[in-house]
């Protein structure tokens, strides 16, 4: 990439080099059009990453209007740094999820870590206190020595950054598939807590007011982070190692602090975490929402390098940044409160009445740009949708029905594959308890983390299972937001609103776009009906390697409330003698699932189907059951479906079932037909259960013998201990990276 400042206009134009910075030759028109003259070379960068899709949405924005964004409970929506939603006593519960993909492919340990250090900024910067951290990762098969180092490094950088920071990591979820070998997923959510009166929002509003910049000098670290996220990974993406930045948790950690102390000043006006673009995205968005101008002084920008050049100081994404608008002739008051957790706040601009993004350098403006055009007016394109002749092929297959000859062993199989393993490999690296609100760890369905001081509690969980995805996004899409509503359910909390991570590939692609917006329409779907809006999110697009797609992957953050605090509810069996029922019949639907992934090595045919009307009934009259004291477990059927989810039913205390099965033993234990749920129950609650829960169908009881069995026909087709299913389980992940390939 040029940097020298000494490029012209001329050479810009006459060598394309905006090309290098990844605009088009029709945008970089759009660009001349609107300054009435050739961009320099700052500025041309400025619009490169305004306009990138990691910053503009420009091809993804026609989509996301789909969405459901509204309804009683949503406080603040999809915009600003997070999205907002009210849980009664005048609190609010703010949380959003962001991707770190690229970076973490070509720097795992800092690009997970740095995905972390961000959105607990999109959080903190709403007024919020970060109270938890969720994931959602994907790599590819645990056979290939690279996909081993991606692995546990990224699960490292996370860790190092979350357990520092000192907000606990409660949930989240890992899955492999080949398609995610080249370039691993690394989703990062967070999860904050607000009075209302404390929400912030990021606009530089009042003529006249001061512009402060708070937190680490700028560095040369993540230069063009937002045009590398907007652009296939190849064999060069080595060569972007500049483009990962570097993360500081203790700096992050003194940040957070001040932040939040600087809220209860009315000197305080905006505030916006220096993100994707750094400080060109956080600047002129921030004047853009507020219909003001700004004019920044490049000089008073804290520097980390000597000879930065305005180029390097807009498009670095060093960490721990914050932009503020402080009101003018009060600046010293905000500066103090900084200086108070060793942390440097100065003044480099003002806002302005001309709706221009000004910056000057050394005497000279270096840029001079409508601020509207960058933030508002980035182009939106529509592209072209095609229907992949393998959705075509798939839907018109007859329906797969696999051969099992040996029930145990088929279940050893499946406990082992890493996608259902164990990830306590995983999670043990996280602190969990920090703060020490955390009630369910991770492990569960869901976290859940008690709302100190009232008798509620915030339920947290990240789905998506992208076979589906790749098989039917549309159906896909609907059981994504499902899934996710099915473990908030299962841990006793209603369904508030959703975060959204959409991964895709190449959208220049047309059968990758008709991916995107089959997605998008039935995950609209599922928000509508199961009354769970957008309030936030983020796309990542061109997740590609070797030309190779990942599998389409929105990851779906969802939060739920429980209500009071003894209603929380956890997914493995309680006690002896307690009745065991599954919600919901099977039927052999197994397209997408782990077992044919185990007999076939690979995914085809139709996802399972599911029934929107018939989710949101069971969800409801489950919650109602959990609510009325009825249930002492909940589990959702989910990967390797009921053999799997009875299994790890009893893990945790070392239990035993006895359960008895008619009809079709593989459809029965392992179908992964959708709205479904293990439910354990008191024997005296019986009764009761059966009359709130229509679907519920009585499988068994919980054993204290510690072995796990099932007849199917009165014929017993596995009789198993326990412990052994629980060593298989815990031991396949640390196993396989023990392994060398």
């Amino acid at each position: 990439m040029l940097q020298a400042p000494e490029i012209s206009p001329e050479l810009i134009e006459t060598d394309k080099i905006y090309k290098e910075m990844g605009l088009t030759d029709s945008e970089y028109e759009s660009i001349k059009r609107i300054l009435g003259r050739r961009p320099n070379f700052t500025e041309t960068g400025i619009f490169s990453v305004m306009w990138s899709e990691h910053c503009s949405y420009k091809t993804s924005k026609p989509l996301l209007k789909k969405f459901p964004t509204k309804g009683p409970q949503v406080l603040q929506g999809p915009g600003e740094g997070a999205g907002i939603v009210d849980i009664g006593d005048g609190q609010a519960v703010v949380f959003k999820i962001e991707s770190h993909n690229h970076p973490s492919a070509v720097e795992p340990y800092q690009g997970a870590a740095t995905g972390v250090g961000g959105i607990i900024r999109d959080v903190f910067s709403m007024g919020a206190r970060p109270i938890a951290l969720l994931n959602s990762l994907r790599f590819g098969n645990l056979n290939n020595n690279r996909v081993k180092y991606l692995f546990e490094e990224v699960v490292h950088g996370i860790a190092g950054y979350g357990n520092c920071v000192g907000v606990p990591t409660v949930g989240g979820e890992v899955q492999f598939d080949d398609c995610y070998a080249g370039n691993p997923l690394v989703n990062a959510m967070c999860v904050g807590l607000i009075d209302q009166k404390d929400i912030q929002k990021g606009i530089a509003a009042g003529v006249g007011n001061t512009v402060l910049y708070a937190g680490s000098a700028t560095g040369r670290d993540g230069i063009h982070g937002a045009t590398f996220a907007s652009e296939d990974l190849s064999e060069e993406s080595e060569s972007k190692r500049p483009s990962v930045q570097v993360g500081d948790p203790f700096m992050e950690k003194l940040l957070i602090e001040a932040c939040l102390e600087v809220i209860h000043s009315d000197a305080l006006v905006g505030m916006q975490d220096m993100g994707a673009a750094g400080l060109t995205s956080s600047a002129s968005e921030m004047a853009s929402k507020a219909g003001t101008g700004m004019e920044m002084n490049l000089d008073l920008v804290p520097q980390r390098e000597r000879n930065m050049t305005p180029y390097e100081l807009m498009l670095s994404e060093s960490q721990e940044r914050m932009l503020l608008v402080v009101k003018q002739g009060r600046e010293q008051e905000i500066i103090d409160v900084f200086k108070k957790y060793g942390l440097e706040a100065v003044a480099v601009g003002r806002v302005t009445d001309d709706k221009q993004f000004r910056l000057l350098h050394k005497g000279e403006i270096v840029t001079d740009i409508p601020v509207d055009s960058l933030a508002e007016d980035a182009p939106v394109y529509h592209k072209p949708s095609v229907v992949p002749a393998y959705f075509t092929d798939y839907q018109s297959m007859i329906t797969y029905k696999p051969v099992v000859e040996n029930i145990e062993e088929t279940i050893l199989t499946l406990l082992q594959q890493p996608t259902i393993a164990s990830k306590e490999w995983v999670y043990d690296q996280y602190d969990s308890m920090v703060q020490a609100n955390t009630v369910v760890t991770p492990g569960s369905d869901a976290a859940v983390v008690r709302v100190r001081g009232t008798n509620k509690a915030l339920a947290m969980t990240t789905d998506c299972n992208s076979r589906y995805m790749y098989l039917d996004p549309e159906t896909g899409g609907k059981i994504a937001v499902a899934e996710a509503a099915r473990n908030i359910i299962c841990s006793g909390a209603k369904p508030l609103a959703i975060t959204d991570g959409l991964n895709f590939g190449n959208p220049d692609k047309p059968e990758n776009f008709w991916q995107m917006e089959k997605s998008v329409e039935g995950m609209s779907a599922a928000c509508l009906k199961l009354d769970t809006p957008v309030i936030s999110g983020n796309v990542s697009l061109y997740n590609e390697s070797n030309n190779q797609a990942i599998f389409p992957t929105p990851i779906v953050g969802m939060v739920g409330l429980v209500e009071e605090l003894e209603h929380i509810t956890k997914s493995s069996f309680e006690k002896e003698g307690d009745l065991i029922y599954v919600i919901g019949e099977a039927k052999p639907e197994f397209g997408g699932s782990e077992l044919q992934h185990v007999l076939e090595g690979s995914y085809f045919g139709k996802a399972p189907a599911i029934d929107l009307d018939v989710e949101q009934k069971r969800q409801n009259q489950l919650l109602e059951a959990i609510r009325t004291g009825l249930v002492a477990s909940a589990h959702d059927l989910a990967e390797g479906g009921l053999s799997v989810a009875l299994a790890e039913s009893l893990f945790e205390k070392e239990l035993g079932c006895e359960v008895a099965l008619q009809d079709d033993a593989t459809v029965e234990l392992f179908s992964e037909t959708q709205s479904r749920f293990l439910v354990s129950v008191a024997p005296e609650a019986k009764a009761d259960f059966e009359k709130v829960v229509e679907d519920a169908i009585l499988l068994g009881k919980v054993t204290g013998d510690g072995t796990y069995k099932v007849s199917v026909d009165g014929t017993i087709l596995v009789e198993e201990a326990t412990t052994n299913l629980k060593a298989v389980w815990k031991g396949a992940i640390p196993c396989l990276l023990k392994s060398k390939a």
